[in-house]
């Protein structure tokens, strides 16, 4: 069943403060000590994926969700060190997403929330610890120094955010994008974009 209207949808609001606040909620009733900067890393990071385009990766097959391994080849295959940066931000940024907010959807998955857990928490302890890092990604070295200590816990408090959002509920957000991904369809279009979620393009889901 879809929220209930005393549950504003995020088009009713400014994303990043509604993120800020339900995350700021869920770690004060449950007398958690997270670093404000690390907060609004995350809040910053659920307001932009919850514009399609910035989850999903365009290629010849369509509209996919990238597989963590071949965000860690990315990385590898790196021309440059803030290249190198960037693909290992995205890899962790997406698996705490994922196995935050949607780890019904790797049910469907050859792998579980622990490889997720593993992979993102590895790719931000390898910013928070490199000698070799790029300038922007030093700015965040604290940040992802938690998030990579902490990453399972700050699953458990993304899981608890989307208990209390439009982000969870029967419809399986994720599954709505594969029936759109897979076929289109206008009607998942259109519950994507009531949940304040846009699709961009027709293509396949895959992880």
């Amino acid at each position: 069943m879809l929220a209930e209207s005393k549950e504003q949808l995020i088009t009713a609001v400014d994303p990043q403060k509604y993120f800020q606040d339900a995350l700021g909620d869920v770690i004060s009733k449950n007398h958690l000590s997270i670093c404000h900067e690390t907060t609004i890393y995350i809040s910053n990071l659920l307001t932009v994926f919850i514009q399609s385009e910035h989850l999903f990766d365009k290629t010849d097959d369509g509209i996919m969700l990238k597989p963590l391994a071949g965000i860690y080849a990315d990385a590898v295959d790196a021309r440059s060190i803030s290249e190198r940066d960037a693909a290992l931000r995205h890899l962790g940024d997406v698996a705490l997403f994922i196995s935050g907010l949607f780890p019904q959807s790797l049910a469907r998955s050859l792998v579980d929330v622990d490889y997720y857990i593993n992979m993102g928490g590895g790719a931000y302890g390898f910013l928070a610890d490199s000698g070799r890092i790029s300038r922007s990604t030093k700015v965040f070295k604290k940040v992802f120094q938690e998030l990579s200590e902490r990453f399972s816990e700050i699953v458990e408090i993304l899981a608890n955010v989307a208990d209390k959002t439009i982000l969870r509920n029967d419809s399986d957000v994720l599954r709505l994008y594969e029936i759109w991904l897979s076929s289109g369809s206008k009607n998942a279009a259109e519950k994507l974009q009531n949940l304040g979620i846009h699709p961009v393009a027709v293509g396949r889901l895959a992880h």
